[in-house]
C-alpha cells in the first residue's frame, strides 16, 4: 500500500456534513410530526411522548448496532449494496400513516400499542435515517482526507440538523403546514436524502476502486477500549438520557403543563452534543464542572430544600439551568473520552445502547416502581456521581458515603419518631442548607458530593410530602394522581377538612366531607358558577335529559343528577375512576349518581360509537393537568358533537386555563360553523370556600336554546368576542402558539 498526501476536498466534508444534518433533521421533524398524530389517540399524556423517545432511542440503536456491523464485517462495496437494499425496501412505508383501525385498548397501559403502531408506521424510514450518522462518519474515516482521522466534527453537524428541525417545528413547520402535507413533504425530505446517501456511497465506492489507498497518515491500530472504559461511555450517556425524559414528565407534571414545553429539555440535550463535539470542549468542561457546583447551591435550596414563591417559569429556569450543567459535564466527559475511528462505530454503539437504556428505564421501570416523578432527582444525584475524577479505592469510596448515610438514618429516625414534625420544619430545612453550603466542599470527591446531594434532596422531599397532606398517591401512564387533605374555616368559624384531586399541580376537583356539604359541587362546578347556573336555568326542562361528561374528575358534577336522567361519563385514565369511586376519597359519585354509566377510552372515540341525536347536553371537561387535549377542539370534533346532539342539544366546554386563550379557537370554530355560543368568564363575587373563577362556553346549533342563559340574571353570558387571525383548528392544522396568553 503507498501512502499519499491527505486530501483536503473541501466539496467531500460539504457533501458528508450536508448528509448528516439533512438525516438528523428529518428524524426530529418525524419525531414531532408522529408525536402529533398519535398524542390525541391518548389524551395528550406527556407520557406519550416518553414512550416515543423510547421507541426512537430503541431504533437509534438498532441503527447504531447495523452500522457497527456492517463497517466492521462487511467490504465497502458489499455496505453499499446492503444499504440500497434496506433503503429501496423502506420506500413500502412512503407515505407516512398510522395504520388502519389500529384503535389504543382501553382498559390496560397502552405502552406495548404505542410502541408497536410506530413500529408498523415509521420503523423502517427511522431505522434507515439512525443509521445515517455512524456510518457516513466511518465512511468519511476510510477517504483519506485530511479529517478522516478525527470525523467526529461531523457529529456537531448531524447535532446542528436536529436542533434546528427540532425549533422550526413548532414555530415554522406546525404553524404553516397542515398534517397530510407534512407527510408528504417529509416523504419527498426522505428520497432526497436517499439520494445524498447514494452520493457519499459514490465517493467511497471510486475510492476503493482506485488502486492505492490514501490514508490522512500511516498508524497502527490503538488499544481496543477495556471493559470499565465502556462502562464509563455507558453510564455518561445514559444519565443525561434518563435526565432529559425525567425533566421532561416532572416540567409537565409538578411545574407547569404548558404545550410544547418538552423542547426546551430536548433542545438543551441537543445543544450540549453539538458544544462538546466541537473543537471548543476542551476550554468548556472545566467552565461547566466549576459552574454545576456553584449552581447547585441555590438549585438545592429554592428548587428541593426550602422552595420559595417563584412564578412557574422561575422554577422552569432553576431545573433547565441545572439539567444543562449536568449534561454538559457528563458529555463533556463522555467527548473528551471518545476513541480513534478504528473504535468509532463501539462508541456510538454504546452511546446509543445507554441512551435506549435510560429511555426503558423511565419509560418502563420508574412508573411501576415509584409513585411520583423520583427518577429526575435520582439522576440529579448519579450526574454528580460522573464528575471527573482521579481513581479511587473501594475502602474510600466507602468512606466517603458514611456521612450522607448517617445523615439519612437520622432523618428516617425523626421521621418514624417524632409525631410532630413539621412543627419543626424551619429547623431542618436551615440545618438542609447549611449542610449544602458544607457540601460545596466537597465538589471534587464526586461519591461524597454526590452522596449528601441525594441524602439532602431526598429528605427535603419527605418534609415537603408531608406538609401537603397527601392521603393517597398514584402513578399511572396519564400522570400522578394525588389526593390531599386540607383544611378550611367554614361559615361557623370552624376548622373542617376538605379533600383534594391533583392532576400533577393542577386540581382537578374537591369536595366537603360534612353531612351538610358533602353534596355541593365545589371548585369549577360550583352552584354559583356557570355549571350551577345552567343547570338552574334548565330546571324545569332537563328532567329527562340525557346527558354524557367527558372528564371525570372528582365526580362532583354528578351531583346535578336528578332521578330520570341518564348520564354517561368518559375518562381515559381508569387510575382516576378508581380514585373518584372509592367513599374514603370522594363520595360524589357513590352519592348522587351511582347508576351513572361509565366508558373508559379516548372521548373521542367513544362518542363516535353513539347513536346520533343521544344526547341533551354534553360537557367538555377533559384535561391532562391543565392542557386541554387539542384533538377534542377541532372543527371534527366538534362536528362529531352536534352530531350526537339531539337538535335542541347544548355542549358545554371548560376552557380555564393558565397559559392558553382557548376561547379564541371556540370562537373560531362558532363562527366558521355557524352556531350560536356563550361565554362566561366567571369570578366570584364573594369569598366561598373551595369555589375557584373558572371559565365556560355553551354552544348550540339554535339561537333560542342559549336564549334563558343570554337572558339569566344569575350569570354573566356573553356572546363570544371575535377573531380573525388564525383559521380554525382541524385535526389535520392546530397551532398553540398562536394562542399562548
Amino acid at each position: 500500500m503507498t501512502v499519499s498526501k491527505p486530501k483536503s476536498n473541501f466539496s467531500l466534508i460539504l457533501l458528508f456534513a450536508a448528509t448528516l444534518f439533512f438525516s438528523a433533521s428529518l428524524m426530529f421533524l418525524l419525531q414531532p410530526l408522529f408525536g402529533k398524530i398519535l398524542l390525541p389517540l391518548l389524551g395528550g399524556s406527556p407520557a406519550v411522548w416518553n414512550t416515543c423517545m423510547v421507541f426512537y432511542q430503541s431504533i437509534l440503536f438498532l441503527g447504531y448496532l447495523y452500522a457497527h456491523y456492517v463497517s466492521t464485517k462487511l467490504q465497502p462495496r458489499l455496505q453499499i449494496h446492503l444499504h440500497a437494499a434496506i433503503i429501496l425496501i423502506s420506500f413500502l412505508a412512503l407515505p407516512l400513516a398510522l395504520p388502519e383501525n389500529n384503535a389504543p385498548p382501553t382498559l390496560e397501559n397502552p405502552t406495548f400499542w404505542l410502541l408497536s403502531t410506530l413500529f408498523l408506521a415509521i420503523g423502517l424510514p427511522f431505522f434507515v435515517v439512525s443509521t445515517t450518522a455512524p456510518l457516513m462518519q466511518k465512511w468519511f474515516s476510510t477517504l483519506g482526507h485530511q479529517s478522516s482521522n478525527d470525523p467526529y466534527f461531523l457529529y456537531a453537524a448531524s447535532n446542528a440538523g436536529s436542533l434546528l428541525a427540532l425549533l422550526s417545528y413548532p414555530f415554522i413547520v406546525e404553524p404553516s403546514i397542515g398534517l397530510e402535507h407534512q407527510k408528504i413533504y417529509w416523504s419527498i425530505g426522505y428520497v432526497v436524502l436517499s439520494l445524498l446517501i447514494a452520493g457519499c456511497a459514490f465517493r467511497v465506492w471510486n475510492n476503493r476502486s482506485e488502486p492505492t489507498l490514501k490514508v490522512a497518515e500511516p498508524r497502527s491500530m490503538t488499544a481496543a477500549p477495556d471493559i470499565y472504559q465502556k462502562l464509563h461511555w455507558l453510564a455518561l450517556a445514559f444519565v443525561p438520557s434518563s435526565l432529559l425524559l425525567g425533566l421532561t414528565n416532572f416540567i409537565s407534571t409538578d411545574i407547569a403543563s404548558v404545550p410544547l414545553l418538552w423542547i426546551i429539555p430536548l433542545t438543551l440535550y441537543l445543544l450540549s452534543f453539538i458544544i462538546v463535539f466541537s473543537t471548543w470542549n476542551d476550554k468548556t468542561h472545566l467552565v461547566m464542572v466549576r459552574l454545576q457546583a456553584y449552581f447547585l447551591l441555590p438549585f438545592l435550596i429554592y428548587a428541593f430544600i426550602n422552595p420559595a414563591d417563584l412564578p412557574y417559569w422561575g422554577y422552569l429556569v432553576l431545573h433547565l439551568l441545572a439539567f444543562f450543567f449536568a449534561v454538559m459535564v457528563c458529555h463533556g466527559e463522555l467527548a473528551s473520552s471518545r476513541p480513534s475511528t478504528e473504535h468509532l462505530t463501539t462508541y456510538y454503539l454504546i452511546m446509543s445502547f445507554a441512551g435506549m437504556l435510560g429511555g426503558m428505564f423511565n419509560t418502563f421501570v420508574a412508573p411501576f416502581i415509584f409513585d411520583g416523578i423520583y427518577e429526575y432527582p435520582i439522576m440529579i444525584i448519579a450526574a454528580l456521581l460522573l464528575r471527573p475524577t482521579s481513581t479511587i479505592s473501594i475502602p474510600s469510596a466507602l468512606k466517603q458515603l458514611i456521612g450522607p448515610v448517617l445523615l439519612m438514618v437520622i432523618g428516617l429516625v425523626l421521621y418514624v419518631k417524632i409525631d410532630n414534625l413539621l412543627d419543626y420544619f424551619d429547623t431542618i430545612a436551615i440545618t438542609l442548607i447549611v449542610l449544602s453550603c458544607l457540601g460545596f466542599a466537597l465538589r471534587t470527591r464526586p461519591i461524597a458530593y454526590s452522596g449528601l446531594t441525594g441524602a439532602i434532596i431526598f429528605l427535603s422531599l419527605g418534609m415537603h410530602g408531608l406538609s401537603t397532606h397527601t392521603l393517597y398517591q398514584e402513578r399511572s401512564f396519564f400522570g400522578v394522581m394525588a389526593v390531599r387533605e386540607g383544611v378550611l374555616t367554614n361559615e361557623q368559624s370552624q376548622p373542617e377538612i376538605y379533600h383534594e384531586l391533583f392532576h400533577g399541580t393542577t386540581k382537578h376537583g374537591a369536595q366537603r366531607l360534612t353531612s351538610e356539604e358533602n353534596k355541593t359541587p365545589l371548585t369549577y362546578y360550583s352552584r354559583p358558577g356557570p355549571m350551577g347556573q345552567l343547570f338552574k336555568e334548565f330546571d324545569d326542562q332537563d328532567q329527562n335529559w340525557t346527558i354524557g361528561v367527558v372528564g371525570l374528575g372528582a365526580g362532583a358534577l354528578s351531583c346535578y343528577a336528578k332521578d330520570q336522567q341518564q348520564w354517561t361519563l368518559y375518562e381515559i385514565d381508569p387510575l382516576v375512576v378508581t380514585i373518584a369511586r372509592n367513599p374514603l376519597y370522594f363520595s360524589y359519585l357513590s352519592q348522587c349518581n351511582e347508576q351513572a354509566t361509565m366508558k373508559i377510552g379516548d372521548a373521542r372515540l367513544s362518542l363516535a360509537n353513539e347513536p346520533d341525536g343521544k344526547f341533551d347536553l354534553i360537557v367538555m371537561d377533559a384535561f391532562s393537568s391543565d392542557s386541554v387535549p387539542t384533538h377534542l377542539l377541532t372543527e371534527e370534533a366538534l362536528a362529531l358533537y352536534f352530531k350526537k346532539l339531539k337538535p335542541e342539544g347544548m355542549v358545554a366546554f371548560h376552557i380555564t386555563n393558565r397559559h392558553l386563550l382557548l376561547k379564541k379557537v371556540l370562537s373560531i370554530h362558532a363562527e366558521h360553523m355557524k352556531v350560536a355560543a356563550l361565554l362566561q368568564e366567571f369570578k366570584p363575587q364573594r369569598e366561598m370556600p373551595l369555589v375557584v373563577a373558572t371559565d365556560w362556553v355553551v354552544m348550540a346549533k339554535n339561537p333560542k336554546t342559549l336564549e334563558p342563559l343570554a337572558l339569566s340574571r344569575i350569570g354573566s353570558w356573553q356572546k363570544m368576542p371575535l377573531y380573525f387571525d388564525m383559521p380554525p383548528w382541524t385535526d389535520d392544522f392546530t397551532n398553540i402558539i398562536s394562542i399562548w396568553k
